[in-house]
């Protein structure tokens, strides 16, 4: 399979640039370098520079004003820099420019996600989703850079027709490529379909992690199950979604899921094509929103994990917010917080973790029922199978059989509904 070309290597020294319209806050431009910067970091380049630029209105070539390109260059030039990285998304004739003037590569924020995202692919749906992105990515930025389909031509000024059937093989071939990725992810996505139904005939109760990118999700799941996923204290570390069995107290087992990090502006070609990893949260029961309450940017991060929550129409699943790394965090930033039910933690220490898994354990009895089950002697084998579903709280014999008081969710009670004393 081939993936379209990676854009950062460790030896790439790059400049950072922040730009927003003069109606945004400063604050916000300031605070989404920064991020970008993580990001850079996270791809592996190193950074040699950084500019802000607020403008009244964009400008149609070049994004920023020419001024701005010009003292670009020069920094180019003194840092011996060989990328510039915008963090604003650019079309593929404002790119060709940026890059024409300044003399060096230039990338704007969502490559560089997909950029990351192609890095740290390791299964083969991963690889399928990240190279789908950058397809659809690309393809709206052909219209730029359709000059070098042209220039394999051969042409010049007057070749018009040639430049055209080149720009149009070019995205009749990633039309093509995209088709045929999404079919074999479709195939992926009935897979992971079947494992979901099975685990909802035998009735486990589900939750999935969501939350901002590098808020400690990983090292949840670890603390929580006792396994061993991939944890680093990066953005986007986790791309391919993890399901792990955990063992609660006094509750049935259940099963947590692992999924990839929201980031403000998640470039909605990522959505599209992670669609297959999301559904892992769209069809659990209960979502833990994992926040990272030593981040200096929390009520924000808070914000746009919430706002795509109801993107994804998942707001009226229950939800319990994670507040991790609590052990980082100045003692007063738990006073800011509004949001419940909630619970302070830390993945790193355990702090608070057997508070965790008591709501865990409350989320599901809300979803199940006190019931009454008689079982005729003829049938008290069954009690076996019960037992291995749910907790039987206490048995009592009858005459003729057996008495057993248990809560059921509402598919164990289709299940018993044969023994369920009315």
């Amino acid at each position: 399979m081939t993936q379209t070309q990676v854009h950062i290597k460790a030896s790439d020294r790059a400049i950072v640039v922040g730009v927003g319209l003069k109606t945004e806050p400063l604050s916000e431009i300031k605070e989404n370098l920064l991020e970008l910067e993580e990001l850079v970091s996270a791809a592996g380049g190193e950074i040699v520079g950084s500019v802000i630029q607020t403008l009244p209105a964009w400008n149609p070539a070049t994004l920023i004003g020419t001024g701005k390109v010009d003292e670009i260059r020069e920094m180019v030039q003194e840092s011996k820099a060989n990328l510039v990285v915008i963090d604003h998304q650019l079309s593929g004739v404002q790119s060709r420019n940026l890059a024409q003037s300044i003399g060096a590569r230039v990338i704007d924020r969502n490559q560089l996600i997909l950029d990351i995202f192609a890095q740290r692919a390791q299964t083969f749906e991963g690889k399928l989703q990240v190279e789908l992105a950058q397809l659809l990515d690309q393809m709206p930025r052909m219209v730029g850079a359709w000059m070098e389909s042209l220039s394999r031509q051969g042409g010049g000024i007057g070749t018009r027709g040639p430049g055209e059937t080149a720009l149009e093989s070019d995205r009749r071939r990633i039309r093509e490529k995209v088709a045929l990725i999404r079919k074999k992810l479709e195939s992926v996505s009935k897979n992971r379909a079947q494992h979901r139904s099975s685990r909802k005939r035998h009735e486990i109760p589900s939750f999935a992690l969501i939350g901002y990118t590098n808020s400690g999700k990983s090292s949840l799941l670890n603390r929580l199950t006792g396994s061993q996923v991939m944890a680093k204290n990066q953005v986007f570390a986790t791309l391919d979604p993890t399901t792990r069995k955990i063992f609660l107290p006094e509750g049935p087992p259940a099963v947590v899921t692992d999924t990839v990090g929201f980031i403000r502006k998640l470039p909605p070609q990522l959505i599209e094509a992670f669609k297959a990893t999301l559904e892992e949260s769209a069809e659990a029961d209960v979502l833990l929103h994992v926040i990272d309450l030593s981040s200096p940017n929390m009520l924000r991060q808070i914000e746009v994990v919430e706002n795509l929550i109801q993107e994804f129409n998942w707001q009226d699943k229950k939800i319990i917010h994670v507040f991790n790394k609590c052990d980082a965090a100045p003692i007063e930033r738990q006073f800011q917080v509004k949001l419940y039910p909630r619970v302070f933690v830390s993945a790193l220490t355990g702090q608070g973790m057997e508070q965790l898994k008591k709501l865990m354990v409350e989320s599901v009895q809300e979803m199940q029922t006190e019931v009454q089950l008689y079982f005729p002697r003829s049938q008290e084998f069954k009690i076996y199978d019960l037992d291995r579903e749910t907790k039987i709280q206490r048995k009592e014999t009858a005459t003729e059989g057996t008495v057993c008081y248990t809560q059921l969710t509402p598919a164990l009670m289709t299940r018993w509904k044969d023994f369920i004393v009315k």
